[in-house]
């Protein structure tokens, strides 16, 4: 890659800056929406096959781990061979993924339909980040951001109620599955359809300022010295254990403790995202006023963490227990463009898939690490270690954004300069 002009770029118009955001959110609730192809079954999974907590729980693991090394793998593609074309097959991977799942006829079956959404799952950050930062312009990009992370939200919400709902309508976990594949397909088209507002061939590093020196000069691993980066992978990990806890076992947790039925407390994963997708809403006008991100970062998860140990107590009536912990959400939402920008400040020119790759995959490692364990808890009846468990997590999460923000990223950005 070489380096940018000195002259800057003309003014993008927004509605082209709109359609590549908009595209964006879409392939990234899709891969959202994938990462509970099999949770919101887990009821239905149980009743045919009589799995436990902690096996159910392993699929999760075998997800996020097939998807955390291929997210780490798949920043070099990226920045090798461009975003789009990686984007159109992480989908197919989806509808492959939807079609396995909906014939599988026992545990194997479902441990490849769970791998193979994986594979598809791994390459969405590399690519969203790269094709944001190379065709939104820079005034825009903190919306870009926001509109990201809302559609991920958002699609974290649909699953429950889409696979559950059509399984509860047709009587069939195995229609709700093939259904998720054709929304794949459905998304795919549209993708192709558009693709050239997903050109990442075309336009500019928002991030890179005139003369700057490109990254390709440097050693393809020379980002790995950041030790912010490491931070910001840490960030992830801890931040991940936590929403796993909440997406995968909550409304069981909430059932036990409280007494709640099962058809109230699916929706906590559904409320918890919707709040945190209005969080997303302010965040994004946050991220382009605030200098130290990683104040909004710590005010925020530490409010969430209050929160979810308050429902843990159990000393909440039922309903305002599951009131609260969907509340809860909000503080993650408001946090997340913040948290995206941190990371943008830490990429080196160039390198925005691999180092977004290596970032984000401590998001994958934090699912694969927590389900199996907070699985366990359930199994033993510790209902009240879930809401602990995820309160404890968003606080680590916090030191490491901190460390981030404390001016470390500054001090070793020598790295990459002659």
């Amino acid at each position: 890659m070489t380096a940018t002009t000195a002259s800057a770029p003309g003014p993008t118009p927004l509605r082209q800056d709109a359609r590549t955001i908009g595209l964006i959110g879409l392939a990234h609730g899709s891969s959202h929406f994938f990462h509970m192809l099999l949770p919101p079954l887990f009821p239905w999974l149980i009743g045919e096959f009589g799995f436990s907590y902690s096996e159910l729980g392993l699929l999760v693991s075998v997800f996020f781990v097939v998807s955390g090394v291929g997210q780490a793998l798949s920043g070099f593609l990226v920045d090798r061979v461009g975003a789009r074309p990686v984007l159109f097959f992480a989908l197919s991977s989806f509808a492959t993924a939807g079609l396995l799942a909906g014939t599988a006829q026992g545990y194997a079956g479902l441990l490849l339909a769970a791998a193979l959404a994986g594979l598809g799952n791994a390459p969405f950050h590399p690519v969203d980040f790269t094709i944001l930062n190379k065709r939104v312009s820079p005034q825009r990009l903190g919306h870009g951001f926001s509109v990201h992370g809302i559609s991920g939200n958002l699609g974290w919400a649909a699953a429950p109620v889409f696979m559950a709902g059509i399984a509860t309508a047709t009587g069939s976990w195995r229609a709700a599955c093939l259904c998720g594949a054709l929304l794949a397909l459905l998304v795919l088209a549209v993708m192709v359809w558009n693709r050239d507002a997903l050109d990442d061939r075309q336009g500019a590093w928002a991030h890179q300022a005139p003369g700057a020196k490109a990254v390709a000069d440097e050693h393809p691993m020379a980002f790995l010295k950041l030790p912010s980066v490491w931070l910001c992978f840490s960030f992830f990990f801890w931040s991940t254990c936590a929403l796993s806890a909440i997406q995968s076992f909550a409304s069981p947790a909430l059932q036990q403790m409280y007494g709640l039925p099962l058809s109230a407390t699916a929706m906590v994963v559904t409320g918890y995202m919707l709040f945190g997708a209005a969080g997303m809403v302010v965040g994004g006008f946050l991220v382009g006023r605030v200098e130290r991100l990683e104040k909004v970062i710590g005010i925020c998860l530490l409010g969430s963490a209050g929160l979810l140990a308050l429902v843990g107590s159990g000393w909440l009536p039922g309903v305002a227990a599951l009131a609260v912990a969907a509340f809860a959400g909000l503080g993650t939402g408001l946090a997340g463009p913040s948290r995206d920008m941190l990371i943008k400040r830490a990429a080196p020119p160039g390198a925005t898939g691999r180092v977004y790759g290596t970032v984000y995959s401590g998001l994958d490692l934090g699912f694969a690490m927590s389900a199996p364990v907070f699985g366990a808890l359930l199994d033993r009846g510790l209902t009240g270690g879930i809401f602990h468990g995820s309160a404890l997590a968003l606080a680590l999460g916090v030191v490491s954004a901190a460390l981030v923000g404390g001016g470390l990223a500054r001090r070793t950005a020598g790295v990459f300069r002659t």
